[in-house]
């Protein structure tokens, strides 16, 4: 069984930073996508970031310049650094992986993490 566990989550006011982090844990085989999605209240779920392969990172456009996703292999672990923080930033984090178990490949996520920017 696969669980994936988010932190870091908080209430911040504009301008400020905040850092979210996400492990993986179980009967991981191999982990082709890690990466963070959010969902703000009356809106769709949106792409954040995401490294595929440990190589490939890409980020949503109202996120360029402001957050940076990075991933330490080792630990299963992901992180995003969001800086500059903006109101419209509010919504529930969610980590997500693309991954390879011993008996199958899916995509798995995390519970979520709220991130509340105050004005």
């Amino acid at each position: 069984q696969v669980q994936l566990v988010e932190s870091g989550g908080g209430l911040v006011q504009a301008g400020g930073s905040l850092r979210l982090s996400c492990a993986a844990s179980g009967s991981i085989f191999s982990i082709f996508t890690m990466g963070w999605y959010r969902q703000a209240p009356g809106k769709q779920r949106e792409l954040v970031a995401h490294i595929r392969s440990g190589i490939t990172i890409e980020y949503a456009d109202s996120v360029k310049g402001r957050f940076t996703i990075s991933r330490d292999n080792a630990k299963n672990t992901v992180y995003l650094q969001m800086n500059s923080l903006k109101p419209e930033d509010t919504a529930v984090y969610y980590c997500y992986s693309d991954l390879r178990t011993p008996y199958k490949r899916g995509d798995y996520w995390g519970q979520g993490t709220q991130v509340t920017v105050s004005p």
